[in-house]
């Protein structure tokens, strides 16, 4: 597509969350240290939410990957919306374990198993349950609570973080007994105007270019229109380099931000 087009290796704005691409902004920054701090040290349970498209699997997926030669065993839950006992079969599945058990009793006892196996074996057990704020059921939250439980010489068998967009707090809050036993909360913040234009270069850079393709009062008007939301960002930019490619430009000034915006607003009315 484009990226020939202006002399780069790759595609800078694909919407896919991708940790080698990852732009150290400093909230993005606060949020893996604070969820790399929780996991190390043992702490029970953390509470990361952030709006759409704003950075929260790139940060947990960053997280795992550089602890990975820590002796971590992580189990990462995608789609919470289960009944209780498929719930729990899914944390079994995601820590590799081949469960024949039929009851609930049974799938907790294989848990329990499975995480004093790693304690002894000096691993640390991390559940990280992504889209939070989906699950309807208030007995799944009543069972991570519970798993909090397992603890051996006063230190927790598991380590649960909590991520979702912001609604994830309020659900959190109606449950005191779960809110009281997460030591770590962090709400992810928009880029600034100054992270959205590094940001930008960020991914140019990392694609092959060694200058910003952006005058700065597009990225301005990116950083309006996106409020500073990295997915959106990356939208808007993908869209702007290749209109641009066709017009046979050097750059992308404010004009063809303003042209992009203004398509995309039309197809949206479009559709509606």
């Amino acid at each position: 597509m484009y990226e020939t087009y202006w002399g780069l290796s790759s595609l800078p704005f694909q919407i896919v969350s991708d940790p080698d691409k990852y732009f150290p902004s400093s909230v993005h920054e606060e949020a893996r240290s604070r969820i790399s701090y929780a996991i190390k040290y043992g702490k029970g349970a953390a509470l990361f939410t952030g709006e759409v498209g704003i950075g929260k699997t790139t940060v947990t997926n960053v997280v795992i990957k550089r602890l990975a030669d820590n002796n971590i065993d992580v189990a990462m839950i995608f789609n919470p919306l289960l009944c209780v006992n498929d719930f729990l079969r899914e944390i079994l599945y995601q820590m590799k374990v081949k469960s024949t058990a039929s009851t609930k009793l049974d799938l907790i006892h294989d848990i329990s198993d499975k995480l004093a196996s790693n304690y002894h074996n000096r691993k640390t057990t991390v559940l990280i349950i992504d889209e939070a704020h989906l699950i309807t059921d208030m007995h799944i939250l009543e069972e991570i609570r519970l798993l909090l439980n397992y603890q051996i010489d006063g230190k927790f068998l598991l380590t649960v973080i909590l991520v979702g967009q912001p609604e994830l707090r309020k659900i959190i809050r109606n449950i005191t007994s779960l809110e009281q036993r997460l030591t770590i909360k962090f709400h992810l913040r928009h880029l600034s105007l100054e992270g959205t234009n590094n940001y930008i270069f960020h991914r140019l850079k990392h694609a092959g270019a060694r200058e910003s393709l952006f005058t700065f009062d597009a990225i301005k008007l990116i950083h309006e229109h996106t409020d500073g939301i990295p997915r959106r960002i990356n939208q808007i930019c993908d869209l702007s380099l290749l209109v641009t490619s066709y017009e046979k430009k050097y750059n992308v000034d404010l004009q063809d931000v303003r042209k992009v915006i203004a398509d995309e607003a039309k197809h949206r009315d479009e559709n509606d």
